[in-house]
């Protein structure tokens, strides 16, 4: 991304976005996601701050090259502009039975160490654009409620906030976020 100014979490502050590069995941980045989110703050709002199995990012990005094959589209490994994978991002259709079923979602995960430089926002805008170009009509995003970096992220992508959902097995609440592409 080029000359989108966003704020951050400084009053007054506004910045360039970086310029993030997205990839289909490959087989190693199951390895390199199982690092980057081996971390209970970055899975404390979808994994309840417990990291997954190096099995689960295996089938994950397995999941999201045949999606970038049937669809288009997929989540991403995101790349921070010196290249180096820093998360992931974009969108795949709702994989729940409950919430937004038949929708889809889009989605980012940063690892600890990159947090604070505008990649999720960035990388957001990116799959949008990508999404956009695969016509998709519209997204959401579904958002633990005490998320609020990621609330912000939705907001500054145009998404507005729409029903709430508690979500099963778990002691905890999500919002639903939605945008027209």
């Amino acid at each position: 991304m080029s000359d989108v100014s966003e704020l951050d979490d400084a009053p007054h502050r506004t910045r360039t976005a970086p310029a993030v590069g997205l990839r289909v995941p490959t087989h190693e980045d199951a390895f390199v996601w199982h690092r980057l989110f081996d971390d209970p703050q970055v899975m404390e709002y979808v994994g309840g701050g417990v990291s997954s199995e190096l099995s689960v990012y295996e089938e994950l990005t397995a999941r999201q090259r045949r999606h970038d094959a049937e669809l288009g589209f997929c989540l991403w490994t995101l790349l921070a502009p010196d290249g180096e994978p820093v998360g992931l991002a974009g969108a795949q259709p709702w994989p729940r039975e409950w919430g937004p079923t038949g929708e889809i979602e889009i989605g980012w995960r940063i690892a600890r160490s990159a947090w604070g430089n505008g990649y999720a926002t960035a990388a957001a805008r990116a799959s949008l654009d990508r999404l956009r170009a695969a016509g998709v009509p519209s997204v959401v995003a579904v958002i633990d409620v005490r998320n609020e970096r990621s609330m912000a992220v939705a907001a500054r992508l145009g998404m507005e906030r729409q029903e709430t959902y508690d979500v099963p097995g778990a002691n905890r609440r999500a919002c639903c976020y939605r945008v027209g592409l």
